[in-house]
C-alpha cells in the first residue's frame, strides 16, 4: 500500500512516521521545509496550500492519512484556511487521483463548534471530509500527550513549581501519542466497522480525569506534589491577554482556546469508542506521563 501522509512533521505526524519506521511501512509525506531522510519516508516540498505539491502526494496512493492542521491562528480566518480550506484542496486532489481511503485526524473540540474558532473549523472541515464522496473515517483524539509535545508541556513545566492553574471544575480523556499513531494506521485499511464513522479514542480510563486528578498525576510524573487551584474564566481570559503580550504568535493560552478550555466534559464518548479488537490503548497514564517527563529532561526542556 502506498500511504500518503500530511503533518508528518508534526508532533502526531512524527509518532506515526516513528511507528511505520518499526514497521517497515513506505509512506509519502508532504513538508514545508527540508527534511532530514528518514527510512521509509520520502518527502516532498510543499503544503495544503500548494494543488501541484498535493498532486504528487497523492498520486497513486491507496490511502492518505490527513493530520495536518492548525491549532493557534489569531482569528477564525486563519483557522478557515488552515483546517478547511486546506482538507477541501486535499479531498479535491484525493478525488482526483482516484484515491479511495481517507483517514482524518479531527479534534473533540470539534463536538463543541460554537466554543471556538479552532472547533468551528474543524467540524467544518469534518464536513468537507463526510460529503467527499470518499471512504472516510474521522478520529477525534482527546488532549493527547508524549515526547514531543508543547501543549501539554505547558503543564508538566507549571508542575515543576508546585502549581497548576486549571480552568474550572471538570473532566477530560487524554491518550499518549503512540497509541493514537497505532489507532491511526489500524484503521488505514478500512473495513465495514470503521467507515465512515466518527471515533473518539482515549486512554482507557472509564469517565476521564477530572482536571484536579490529571494535575496531580503530571505532578507525580515530574516527582512534585502540586496545588491544582481552579482559575475563573475571567481570570483565564485576562491570562491568555498577558500571554499574548508577552509572547505574541508563541502565546499558548490564546482567547480562543479558553472557550473551550472552560467547558466541563472533554470526555471521549463511549459510544464513540474504536472497535475494541482493532485497537486499545497499551500505555498506562501514570507511566506514559513519567516516560513523557523524562524525555522532556532529555532535552533539557525541563
Amino acid at each position: 500500500m502506498t500511504l500518503a501522509v500530511t503533518g508528518g512533521t508534526g508532533f502526531v505526524g512524527q509518532a506515526l512516521l516513528d511507528e511505520t519506521g518499526r514497521r517497515r511501512m513506505q509512506l509519502r509525506a508532504l513538508a514545508r521545509r527540508e527534511q532530514a531522510e528518514r527510512d521509509g519516508v520520502e518527502w516532498l516540498s510543499g503544503s495544503l496550500a500548494d494543488r501541484d505539491a498535493l498532486a504528487k502526494l497523492v498520486a497513486g496512493a491507496e490511502a492518505v492519512l490527513h493530520i495536518a492542521g492548525v491549532v493557534n491562528a489569531p482569528d477564525p480566518t486563519g483557522f478557515h484556511l488552515g483546517n478547511v480550506t486546506g482538507t477541501e484542496a486535499l479531498v479535491e486532489a484525493a478525488s482526483a487521483a482516484g484515491v479511495k481511503r481517507l483517514v482524518f485526524v479531527s479534534s473533540l473540540a470539534a463536538r463543541e463548534p460554537g466554543l471556538s474558532a479552532y472547533g468551528n473549523s474543524k467540524r467544518h472541515a469534518e464536513k468537507v471530509v463526510q460529503t467527499s464522496g470518499l471512504d472516510w473515517t474521522i478520529v477525534r483524539p482527546p488532549a493527547i500527550y508524549g515526547p514531543r509535545d508543547r501543549e501539554i508541556f505547558e503543564l508538566f513545566k507549571a508542575a515543576r513549581w508546585g502549581v497548576v492553574p486549571l480552568p474550572p471544575p471538570g473532566r477530560a480523556s487524554i491518550v499518549h501519542v503512540d497509541d493514537l499513531a497505532r489507532l491511526l494506521l489500524a484503521l488505514v485499511p478500512g473495513g465495514c466497522e470503521v467507515s465512515e464513522r466518527i471515533f473518539e479514542p482515549d486512554d482507557g480510563r472509564e469517565g476521564g480525569w477530572s482536571h484536579n486528578e490529571l494535575a496531580k498525576a503530571i505532578g507525580a510524573a515530574v516527582g512534585k506534589r502540586v496545588w491544582a487551584p481552579a482559575v475563573p474564566a475571567p481570570v483565564m481570559r485576562a491570562g491568555a491577554s498577558l500571554d499574548s503580550m508577552f509572547r505574541g504568535k508563541g502565546a499558548k493560552l490564546t482567547p480562543d482556546r479558553i472557550g473551550y478550555m472552560v467547558h466541563p466534559d472533554w470526555v471521549s464518548r463511549p459510544d464513540k469508542a474504536p472497535p475494541p479488537e482493532l485497537w486499545q490503548a497499551e500505555i498506562a497514564t501514570h507511566e506514559g506521563l513519567a516516560a513523557t517527563a523524562q524525555w522532556y529532561r532529555e532535552q533539557r526542556w525541563l
